[in-house]
């Protein structure tokens, strides 16, 4: 919840007063400051779903919390826009190892078709709290002035501090892999029979419970697999728009809507709760009846409607209606292609691999996202509508080719008896 807040702060903190603060209208100062963030959350990825592995992901991962929570409280201090980028990197390096670290933790616990939920209900939580942090956000301007402090800056301060107090708590309730739990299981999260349970539901879905020794020939053959870029591709489209809706909505709505900076704020919300309802409605639709790529082309549909509606209709109310199509569509769509990844690759450094590319082509959809949306095609910003269309335009043909591909090699393995992802009763999820 706290990562995809902390991370997509930067709007509610800029027309709260940081922009005229820190004189960030001048070129592509608010947009380098957004982009910068995605380096180091980037590059560090592949690293640090092995950190994650090695170090066992309650320590590592409530660690990485709680430093970017400190860093969080550092962007309340700022007096020039050049300090803004140091503070940028280093969350994107803290930031970096939670996320797939989380999806390789959720994916190794759980049979492939109860994943989509579980992925759902993780996401759809930090999407809620990125789209309600609008209204977090229009509270905390109300300290502008207490201690001297600019309002904008107490949305960092108070941000932060909650930031590291769940990296706290999480270092108390955060599990382990199952495989280690079983072992040191530290808070009685399951007992030692029930976790054998899990381990043998496991194997009995795909065959890979137990971790396998550290192998970096192993790790890294994982990107001779087509399939990890491809899904690391749909992932990349997917949040390109979603970067780009958590790190402009408020402005659009403002520049592009004529709305005040409250009604801004707090009507940045609403698009997640209708996202977060989608989400978890196709999750149950695709774990029920194993599929997950048609419900992406239902996603890809949604946006398809909803990016014309916001470039180009004359109506505020139809424009506005625009941003909760093009939020369910690209918010909707993430859980959809962690689970469609997840069902289609095996073994843990493969899985650990491939969810450090996807998450990686996240991130690098995040720099994109914050390009499209420039402070020179306001207010109506096309450019970013095209890049919108194009985005889900790729998602379906991606899509589209897996399904051909997939449909054969499955009936291969029923006919001829192929053995796929070295199980023999594996197939691949459509």
């Amino acid at each position: 919840m706290v990562s995809l807040m902390d991370r997509s702060n930067l709007p509610n903190a800029a027309i709260a007063g940081m922009t005229a603060e820190l004189n960030l209208n001048v070129g592509f100062r608010y947009s380098t400051i957004a982009l910068v963030f995605f380096t180091t959350y980037t590059i560090f990825q592949p690293p640090a779903t092995v950190l994650t592995r090695k170090l066992g992901p309650r320590p590592f991962l409530s660690g990485l919390c709680f430093a970017w929570g400190v860093v969080m409280i550092g962007f309340g201090f700022p007096n020039d826009w050049t300090v803004m980028i140091p503070l940028r990197i280093l969350l994107g390096l803290f930031e970096a190892g939670f996320f797939p670290g989380c999806v390789y933790l959720i994916s190794t616990w759980y049979a492939r078709y109860d994943m989509q939920k579980r992925y759902a209900v993780f996401y759809l939580l930090g999407s809620l709290a990125s789209g309600g942090s609008g209204i977090l956000a229009f509270g905390l301007q109300q300290m502008d002035g207490l201690a001297n402090y600019r309002g904008w800056r107490w949305i960092f301060i108070i941000e932060g501090v909650i930031t590291c107090l769940i990296g706290i708590a999480g270092y108390i309730f955060l599990v382990d892999f199952p495989d280690q739990a079983i072992k040191k299981n530290h808070w009685g999260f399951l007992k030692q029979n029930e976790i054998e349970f899990v381990l043998r539901r496991i194997n009995r879905d795909r065959n890979d419970a137990e971790g396998e020794p550290w192998n970096f020939k192993k790790w890294a053959s994982a990107g001779k697999d087509w399939k990890v870029w491809m899904f690391a591709m749909i992932l990349f489209a997917l949040t390109t728009m979603a970067y780009a809706l958590s790190f402009f909505l408020p402005v659009v709505l403002r520049e592009n809507m004529g709305m005040s900076v409250g009604m801004s704020q707090c009507l940045s919300a609403p698009q997640y709760v209708f996202a977060a309802i989608l989400m978890y409605g196709l999750a149950w639709v695709g774990d029920k009846y194993h599929i997950r790529g048609p419900l992406l082309l239902v996603n890809c549909a949604l946006g398809l409607i909803g990016l014309p509606l916001l470039g180009f209709a004359t109506q505020p109310a139809v424009r506005f209606v625009g941003t909760f199509l093009i939020c369910a569509s690209a918010q909707g769509g993430i859980p959809t292609c962690l689970a469609y990844q997840g069902n289609n690759i095996r073994g843990h450094w493969k899985r650990a691999f491939s969810s450090a590319t996807l998450i990686g082509f996240g991130g690098i959809g995040g720099i994109a996202g914050s390009l499209i949306f420039r402070s020179q095609d306001r207010p109506h910003y096309r450019p970013g509508i095209y890049a919108g269309l194009a985005c889900n335009v790729l998602i379906i043909a991606i899509v589209v080719i897996n399904t051909i591909i997939f449909r054969r090699e499955n009936r291969k393995a029923d006919k001829e008896g192929k053995i796929l992802e070295g199980d023999p009763n594996f197939r691949y999820t459509i």
